[in-house]
């Protein structure tokens, strides 16, 4: 089967994980999602203090990987490339609320 999906760590010391369609065949979410959840497990992310992911996904990819790392890392920001910052989505650190911004 065809990979539709990938997920590439930019930089491993910014804990920032981009996110970027694969050059496999087209395919919708029903095929991506477990595409990119498979991606993402292949990176063996241990967890840590925050995670940010940059790059373009569709609601249900973001969705079902920021579930897969919420419990591992403090804090989970995406790329909001009008703000030119990551947004925090899901904390769980006092010192990052959701809504905050980080360059």
């Amino acid at each position: 089967m065809a990979s539709t999906y990938c997920c590439e760590i930019s930089s491993m010391q910014d804990g920032i994980v981009t996110v970027g369609i694969g050059f496999g065949e087209p395919a919708t979410n029903d095929r991506i999602v477990p595409d990119a959840l498979r991606a993402l497990e292949e990176l063996g992310l241990q967890g840590g203090r925050g995670i940010k992911f940059n790059g373009a996904a569709s609601l249900p990819v973001a969705m079902a990987l920021a579930h897969a790392v919420a419990h591992r890392f403090g804090f989970v920001a995406c790329r909001d490339p009008k703000l030119e910052r990551y947004v925090v989505a899901i904390s769980h650190d006092p010192a990052f609320r959701p809504g905050n911004l980080i360059e």
